[in-house]
């Protein structure tokens, strides 16, 4: 009997998981910290490894006089050991397997000495670092890197649901090689998949690691704009650690002891009005950490969850947000670096997506983000 080997991906893959709820957070320190790892951070190595799969030469067997009167399902697991029997089965019903040329089926009888040929189909992670054509919003681009303005809806990296449609399957297209040989296509940094706004990535691996540098040393200056519940006050510092939620694991929390990592947001509330008879407000704020849901968390703890976020819900019941409006009121509104190259400090500004303007408007909220300073340094609490 031959057969060719191609690895089974059907019950493990090596690439990271982020939380099911949306991907990951406002910004995510860990991920400069995950670099280390080639076989999750490297799309080169993965497309290597996703072009072996989908292009493989299809598996062939003659089924030995053994397995006559087993049902195919038991045969091929037994010839492809290194595949699952549901991999296989789904295999026969996506019409992949035949005998002596014949579709198979699942339950039928096997006589023994027929030729198995599968066709293997390439499992949706197998490619999720493959090239896809995704409109970006350029905001800034040179030869060391790109600002994109990330529109809502968009996940940054491929995980668990999110296998393709990505911002790293743009990025693979729009940079081709020079993306796949950098770690994570370039990406130091993420923003929840309901979070809009501004994101950079490198282009080259010297800017790479220049940016994760600073993202460490907390020189990236990010501030975003949130719509809230209530009231907050109008300048304060929420210094609280934050750690998975002991009691509902898809969750972050305010977690004191070992089971939290120092986080720290600044807020300044510019706007506030009723809507039912409920006070909603716009903030900004200005991260000196980044931890995972940190701006959710965060004001949650305050007592002043995010419009529309559906994980951190306020304790008591809110009126209907007019419009339907059902995500997270999140905007990385500015972003503020050293350039890698040259040490230029170079800042860049997003306005509101319609969604976040109109409902302001329903809300009565009103605020001209252009009277802002071009420095923001004394605007935000120490």
């Amino acid at each position: 009997m031959t057969r060719s080997i191609v690895p089974d991906y059907s019950v493990t893959a090596s690439f990271a998981t982020e939380n099911a709820e949306d991907s990951s957070d406002d910004d995510l320190e860990s991920l400069p910290e995950a670099f280390s790892s080639r076989a999750d951070h490297a799309p080169a190595g993965v497309t290597s490894a996703v072009s072996t799969v989908s292009t493989a030469t299809p598996l062939t067997a003659i089924l030995p006089d053994s397995l006559a009167g087993e049902r195919l399902d038991k045969a091929l697991a037994s010839c492809f050991p290194e595949y699952s029997r549901s991999r296989l089965q789904a295999w026969v019903e996506d019409g992949r397997v035949t005998l002596d040329g014949e579709l198979a089926k699942v339950r039928q009888k096997v006589a023994g000495g027929e030729t198995v040929l599968i066709t293997p189909a390439a499992l949706p992670e197998q490619l999720a670092f493959a090239p896809e054509p995704l409109p970006l919003d350029v905001v800034y681009e040179d030869a060391a890197l790109a600002v994109f303005n990330k529109p809502a809806g968009l996940v940054v990296h491929p995980a668990a649901g999110n296998w393709s449609g990505t911002l790293l399957n743009g990025l693979l297209h729009r940079y081709g090689q020079a993306a796949a040989d950098l770690p994570r296509a370039g990406i130091v940094h993420r923003l929840d998949k309901e979070t809009s706004g501004l994101m950079v990535v490198a282009r080259t691996l010297v800017a790479q690691t220049d940016l994760v540098r600073q993202l460490q040393a907390r020189s990236v200056k990010r501030h975003y704009a949130a719509l809230v519940w209530g009231r907050p006050p109008l300048r304060t510092v929420v210094d609280a650690p934050i750690g998975r939620d002991p009691r509902e694991r898809t969750r972050m929390a305010v977690v004191q002891g070992q089971g939290g990592k120092p986080a720290r947001t600044r807020v300044v509330t510019v706007a506030s009005a009723e809507w039912e008879n409920s006070p909603v407000s716009l903030v900004l704020c200005s991260l000196d950490t980044g931890r995972t849901h940190q701006i959710r968390v965060h004001l949650s703890h305050l007592g002043h969850s995010l419009l529309g976020d559906p994980l951190y819900k306020p304790r008591h019941k809110r009126p209907a947000l007019p419009g339907g409006f059902a995500r997270q009121a999140l905007h990385a509104w500015r972003l503020g670096l050293i350039h890698p190259e040259d040490d230029s400090a170079m800042h860049w500004q997003a306005p509101l997506p319609d969604d976040m303007r109109e409902l302001m408007t329903a809300l009565g909220l009103e605020f001209d983000f252009t009277t802002l300073p071009d420095s923001l340094d004394d605007f935000f609490p120490a």
